[in-house]
Parts: structure tokens; sequence; C-alpha cells
């Protein structure tokens, strides 16, 4: 009874390291092929709404996108 028990634990503990690895590959696989906004994105989208962005504006866009990732 108690070996059963044990066994359970054990196998959910393996379960979620084993989760954790798998999450964390396959997150970082994601994060390169689809990285975050870069400042280069920032210029093509208000290039695209027809305003041309200087150097602080491009920098505040950036802080602010940083703020809420």
């Amino acid at each position: 009874m108690l070996h059963d028990i044990l066994l359970v634990i054990v196998g959910i503990l393996i379960g979620a390291v084993v989760g954790f690895f798998l999450a964390r590959y396959f997150m970082m696989k994601y994060l390169k092929k689809n990285p975050p906004i870069n400042e280069d994105m920032i210029k093509t989208l208000m290039s695209q709404m027809g305003r041309t962005p200087n150097k602080k504006q491009i920098n505040q866009m950036m802080k602010a996108m940083e703020k809420y990732q």
C-alpha cells in the first residue's frame, strides 16, 4: 500500500520535471521563431500609419512595450 503511494508521488514528480523542461524547450523554440517586438517593427508600424518616427518616439514605445511584457 505504502509502496503504491510512493510510486504515484514519484511519478507525479518526474512528470512535473519532464513537463517543465519540455515547456521550456518549446517556449524557447517559439520565441526564436517569433521574436518579441523590436525597434524595427515599431519603425515599420509607425511608417505604415503615416508617421516618420524619431529615436525619442521609438524609445518611448519600447519602454511602454517592456512595461507590459
